[in-house]
């Protein structure tokens, strides 16, 4: 044999030995995983039948949600092992994992190559085609079949662009033939970049294919275990881990990836003008980028790294993100590029106003449960900056106070502890247990209160976990009345340990270093008086109709192996204040809604999107495909319904005032800052409810 054909056959062997080794690591993982859930877990399933199935179902969702990959002999192959998954688990054995990697790497390759193909010719958008339910819901049975999805799956992307096209043009009007015919091009290029871009992610991945769907399988079977326990390798875990961290970044939020590999909102750094926005949340989908006054860049297709290349674009000091919530609400949001000094500037990580009428009512913000990771004194954490801000505004005669928890996800445990503590004398804020019997309280230590007037929490279907443990705990000891539409219903706890089933949680610090850790929920949290926020939520004394309301599937009731709600003994030593007297903060609450024609729009749109909308098959005619989306039920936005404000004003506390008045760039954004406040038609509720409790 020749020393080239040596060569070569030492280098296949080479990436065979390294692809069985990455095999054989996710096999031993996955056993670890369950023996980690079996040791920690909260309330661990067992490795069984009915788990099988269920890994199997969401393997096959993650590798191939479309079904356009897989075909219908490969399901068949695969079905084999369902039912045996546990058992391929329990004996460590990689019969399947490697079945699996085989299939899905040879479908890939071929995608890819009919993807090219389809996009090489121009596309007739005249001609009745239709894709309909059938080809959407089932595997192609051969090549040919996998050919004519492909085409029709392109095909619906390119035509949703025309949509968007048609949708967001001034004077609204649907595009003409000789405008069709003109952006095919660039529309079949940017259709076919999607779908590559798909495929490259796991074929060309430095990472290698096995070990991408390794990952997939360990993180598919953690799943299986309650939506918010996870998989981590290495660099997974370090990435989490950057979340809540320490790098400064100019507009204030970093990107992250979701799911489906789509670029998002990361955490947004306290301080910051994201932060201080109060109006992008995580998870926000950035739609379109717009520098100064140049035109916008749709940045909706771009991957991440190209939008992180695109923000950091110098000379770029202003910027106008259209940003996409949770729930399908769209928001403009303009941010001034800072240089970031939070750690020296404690007054600048939560900011305060003041809206004056009738009464002056206080309003903070507060998007994340920040924590001073550093030294865990608490002194840089979230709790200590609002009880700061909230004794700025009491100076300046402050009657009421609104805490605005939209859309914040929650973070830290302690900080949310702390925060209610602010509010509340020394005594029990909620309750944990684990799998153990025992049932742990969580205190507020510290007698006395920062603030005990009048009290506003608001929230929404985004508020989750920490933010629904204080508005949970204040509406339990009748401190604060909780304004808004049900929170998210996330009572669980998690811990990040290393996959070493010799860990001991009462003693692990924290610092172990390993090639993979598993994210466990090892806890449940209960409020004081018994009850739980899990899956239900926290159901505000006053409902504020919102779009949220429609996006139930986001929240945690409509999550795959959810834990099911349990209720425990409430706590002996709670003793709840005085109930509140709701009818004139009803009253109030009922007459701004009723006056309000945003309210009255957003209460039709839930009503009409109670019911879940059936498949159809989907018409790829151009003008049936126009027709059928514009009847699309859109939530209606605040910039639809613009209303006059005469309830009150927004101020700045002294200090504030003394800070921006230096500083143009600080002062331009802190007036469109103010501006939002004042025509939030929800902020506006929540100031008639806050006004309503001053006696």
């Amino acid at each position: 044999m020749k020393k080239r054909e040596w060569l070569l056959l030492l280098s296949l062997l080479t990436v065979s030995n390294l692809a069985a080794q990455t095999t054989e690591q996710k096999v031993r993982d996955a056993f670890l995983i369950t023996r980690m859930a079996e040791k920690f877990h909260v309330q661990p399933r067992p490795l069984d039948v009915q788990m099988s199935d269920a890994l199997y179902r969401q393997l096959l969702e993650s590798l191939d949600e479309e079904r356009i990959f897989f075909l219908q002999e490969d399901i068949n192959k695969l079905s084999a092992f369902r039912f045996k998954l546990a058992d391929e688990i329990k004996n460590r054995q990689p019969a399947f994992l490697q079945l699996l990697m085989s299939i899905y790497k040879q479908r890939l390759s071929q995608a890819d190559t009919i993807t090219d193909n389809i996009c090489k010719k121009p596309f007739n958008f005249y001609v009745k085609e239709k894709f309909t339910v059938s080809e959407d819901t089932s595997y192609a049975t051969s090549i040919a079949g996998m050919h004519v999805k492909l085409y029709k799956f392109i095909k619906f992307l390119m035509l949703s662009t025309y949509r968007n096209i048609y949708e967001y043009s001034s004077p609204v009007k649907p595009p003409s033939k000789k405008m069709i015919d003109s952006l095919e091009p660039g529309i079949r290029k940017s259709a076919n970049g999607t779908i590559k871009r798909l495929i490259k992610r796991i074929l060309q991945s430095p990472q290698g294919i096995e070990n991408i769907i390794g990952n997939i399988y360990c993180q598919d079977l953690a799943s299986c275990y309650d939506p918010h326990t996870a998989y981590f390798p290495a660099d997974v875990k370090a990435s989490f881990e950057s979340m809540l961290g320490n790098k400064p970044i100019a507009f204030g939020f970093s990107l992250e990836e979701d799911e489906d590999g789509r670029p998002e909102i990361g955490r947004l750094q306290p301080g910051s003008a994201a932060y201080q926005s109060g109006q992008i949340n995580e998870g926000d989908k950035i739609t379109s980028i717009k520098w100064g006054n140049k035109d916008a860049i749709d940045v909706s297709g771009a991957a991440t790294k190209e939008l992180n290349e695109i923000l950091s674009e110098s000379g770029g000091d202003k910027v106008t993100l259209a940003v996409k919530k949770a729930d399908g609400t769209k928001r403009q949001v303009t941010l001034h590029k800072e240089k970031l000094e939070v750690a020296d500037d404690d007054d600048n990580k939560v900011k305060g106003f003041l809206l004056k009428g009738a009464k002056t009512v206080g309003y903070i913000s507060l998007p994340d449960f920040y924590q001073d990771w550093e030294n865990n004194s608490g002194v840089n954490g979230c709790a200590n900056d609002v009880g700061k801000e909230v004794i700025k505004l009491k100076k300046e005669n402050m009657q009421g106070l609104i805490i605005d928890l939209r859309y914040n996800g929650g973070g830290s445990l302690t900080e949310a502890i702390e925060l209610a503590g602010i509010f509340i004398d020394a005594g029990p804020v909620a309750q944990l247990k684990d799998r153990g019997t025992k049932m742990t309280t969580l205190k507020d230590v510290n007698r006395g209160t920062v603030y005990d007037g009048p009290l506003v929490i608001l929230v929404n279907r985004g508020s989750a976990s920490a933010s629904e443990l204080v508005a949970g705990t204040l509406q339990d000891y009748n401190r604060a009345l909780i304004v808004g539409s049900p929170t998210f219903g996330k009572a669980t706890g998690q811990v990040v340990l290393p996959l070493d089933t010799s860990i001991n949680l009462q003693t692990y610090n924290g610092k172990a270093q390993a090639a993979s850790y598993v994210k466990l929920t090892t806890f449940r949290l209960y409020r004081v008086n018994g009850t739980t926020a899990q899956k239900k939520g926290v159901i505000p004394n006053i409902i504020i109709p919102d779009p949220t309301e429609v996006s139930s599937q986001e929240g945690e009731a409509n999550e795959k192996f959810a834990l099911e709600p349990m209720i425990v003994d409430a706590n002996k030593y709670y003793t709840p204040l005085p109930p509140i007297h709701l009818t004139d903060a009803q009253k109030a609450a009922k007459q701004g809604l009723d006056s309000s024609a945003y309210f009255r729009a957003i209460a039709s749109y839930v009503q009409s999107s109670g019911t879940d909308v059936q498949k159809t098959d989907i018409s790829l005619l151009i003008d049936d495909f126009l027709q059928q989306q514009a009847i699309r039920n859109e939530p209606p936005t605040i910039d639809d319904y613009p209303e006059k404000n005469n309830i009150f004003t927004v101020s700045n506390n002294a200090y504030e005032k003394r800070r921006i008045e230096s500083n143009k760039d600080l002062k331009e954004a802190n007036d469109e800052l103010k501006e939002d406040l004042l025509n939030d038609p929800y902020i506006k509720i929540s100031y008639r409810v806050a006004a309503a409790l001053v006696k």
